[in-house]
């Protein structure tokens, strides 16, 4: 049974909210419980259904109950039960996995980094086909993509692609593909026609603001050069790339793709409250993990969690055993949500689980 209090407060914020909007207010405000209430709404309309749900069932169970009751309709009373109550489970269930703790991260834009890895030229090529798919795919989601900082292969793709996604609920969808993609292939080289295998690591991180980490000034060291790659005879004269390493943890960015060292600067340091960030993040994920073994998107960014095999024309998610045949379409950003959609699935039916057995 689903908790009443729980409901009935579910109820009451939207309630109070729906009351909030016929007023007059601030523009920032009205956004922000236009939000909340449309977040809420589809939530409320389920409650509501399951309360009218069970007091259609309590009334069939007082009909059947009643020795005044015709035969006849006792029995068309105890033939409704069993509809009404798979429908009340259902909601149930919907309701469950509405109500599961929100990641507060899920609405933020992403910073996301694809680094080719072993495979030489062929895992550059990978890495920059997998841009690619991410790119489409926020288009399809109505996404801004934006490159902050690239260094290409030299046969082509990327040895390594920063790029920030801007949209709402980016990170919600992409949070789950940080790891490593294994793509099998016959490569344009490969005259005999062998499949080679090769790797790329990609990393989604969540866009944080200042609230959300605290860097002290002396935690770091902030060192400016000259920009290397394109740009013609202005990089030569000005010391607009900066590198900002933070001590205590020895994490280390590089941003050269602006002419200003001011811009430089801030987009360095947006990129490593990220990563600061998510080292915290995944510290917390793998503490988490330990106690709940098989838990999908565990924060490991050394696992192989996907396979690309072109000769099969087949995508494998190995974290939830999800074969599709639709290649093509995932490298498109097409087919991606089928994957996407499953892995969050069950990333809710594990915390479902692990809320019942904590109960």
């Amino acid at each position: 049974m689903l908790p009443e209090a729980k409901l009935n407060t579910v109820l009451a914020r939207h309630a109070a909210i729906e009351a909030e909007l016929s007023q007059s207010l601030a523009p920032e405000v009205y956004v922000k419980l236009s939000r909340e209430f449309a977040e809420l709404s589809p939530v409320a309309e389920r409650v509501k259904a399951y309360r009218g749900v069970a007091a259609e069932l309590a009334d069939l169970d007082s009909m059947i109950a009643d020795a005044a009751t015709e035969p006849e309709m006792r029995a068309i009373a105890t033939a409704e039960i069993p509809v009404l109550e798979a429908k009340r489970l259902a909601l149930e269930q919907e309701i469950r996995t509405a109500l599961l703790p929100k990641d507060a991260m899920d609405e933020r834009n992403v910073m996301l980094e694809i680094r080719g890895g072993t495979g030489g030229d062929e895992a550059a090529i990978f890495a920059g086909d997998l841009f690619r798919m991410y790119e489409r795919y926020a288009n399809q989601h109505g996404w801004k993509s934006e490159i902050i900082s690239a260094s290409e292969g030299t046969a082509g793709g990327f040895k390594e692609v920063i790029a920030e996604i801007r949209g709402r609920g980016a990170f919600a969808k992409l949070k789950f593909e940080s790891g490593v993609h294994r793509v099998q292939r016959v490569p344009d080289t490969e005259a005999s026609g062998r499949i080679h295998t090769s790797a790329a690591t990609v990393a989604v991180l969540p866009e944080v603001e200042d609230v959300d980490v605290a860097i002290n000034d002396s935690d770091l060291r902030i060192d400016t050069m000259r920009s290397g790659g394109a740009g013609g005879q202005h990089v030569n004269k000005t010391e607009s790339a900066v590198r900002i390493t933070h001590i205590p943890s020895g994490i280390v960015v590089v941003m050269q793709e602006e002419r200003s060292q001011h811009r430089n600067r801030a987009k360095a340091m947006a990129l490593l409250r990220a990563k600061l960030y998510d080292a915290e993040r995944q510290r917390q994920d793998a503490a988490r993990a330990a106690e709940r073994r098989g838990q999908v998107g565990s924060g490991d960014r050394s696992e192989r969690i996907r396979t690309y095999n072109f000769p099969q024309g087949r995508v494998t998610d190995h974290r939830i055993n999800l074969t599709l045949y639709k290649l093509p379409q995932v490298m498109e950003g097409e087919a991606l949500d089928e994957i996407i959609d499953a892995l969050i699935t069950e990333h809710q039916a594990a915390l479902l689980a692990a809320e019942e057995s904590g109960r």
